[in-house]
């Protein structure tokens, strides 16, 4: 039997969610510097304790929503997806996600999931706004992300510095009518 629960099924992925028991491999990836360079949380002190307490308390809240991505094939997690601050009488989130592991990069599981979980933001939690934000040199996630219909609507210029270099945040967002108008 599986600890996990196909909440949102898609073709080669499923939204379940967090399985605590999970801690060690999330703890793995939030120290892989291909994961942190691309969420801005390179700097922080991941190890299993921290990230323990951090999801425990994040699972607690009526403001987050916390996700595994799970591939079909083996049950297996290969990412992590949050709406934060959600704000139920405004229907606004900030959406955060990442595939950690590295073979499932470049690979169109990262797309596929980012469809079913704004599509629960909407569907579900009742959403009518979706934020992100992306650093500029992540070229990658932000074709991925307009894909699906999300348009950049500013930027924060030189936030972000890694490597001895400034970058842009970008921030982008999805409003409830434009992801249905792109669906059909």
């Amino acid at each position: 039997m599986s600890k996990y629960f196909k909440k949102i099924s898609g073709e080669r992925v499923y939204l379940s969610p967090l399985n605590i028991e999970d801690v060690e491999l999330y703890a793995k990836w939030l120290n892989d510097p291909g994961v942190m360079t691309n969420i801005g949380g390179g700097l922080y002190n991941n190890n299993i304790i921290a990230c323990k307490d951090w999801f425990e308390n994040k699972m607690k809240s009526d403001r987050s929503a916390l996700f595994a991505i799970v591939k079909h094939d083996g049950d297996i997690p290969i990412g992590y997806f949050e709406f934060m601050e959600v704000e139920h009488v405004h229907r606004t989130a900030i959406f955060c996600m990442f595939i950690g592991e590295e073979e499932h990069r470049n690979s169109g599981l990262g797309t596929e999931a980012l469809k079913l979980a704004v599509g629960f933001g909407f569907d579900v939690l009742n959403l009518n706004n979706i934020e992100l934000k992306v650093y500029d040199f992540n070229e990658r996630a932000q074709k991925s992300y307009q894909k699906i219909g999300f348009k950049e609507y500013g930027r924060r210029r030189q936030a972000y510095y890694l490597n001895g270099k400034y970058h842009d945040v970008v921030c982008m967002d999805i409003i409830r009518e434009e992801y249905y108008e792109k669906l059909s």
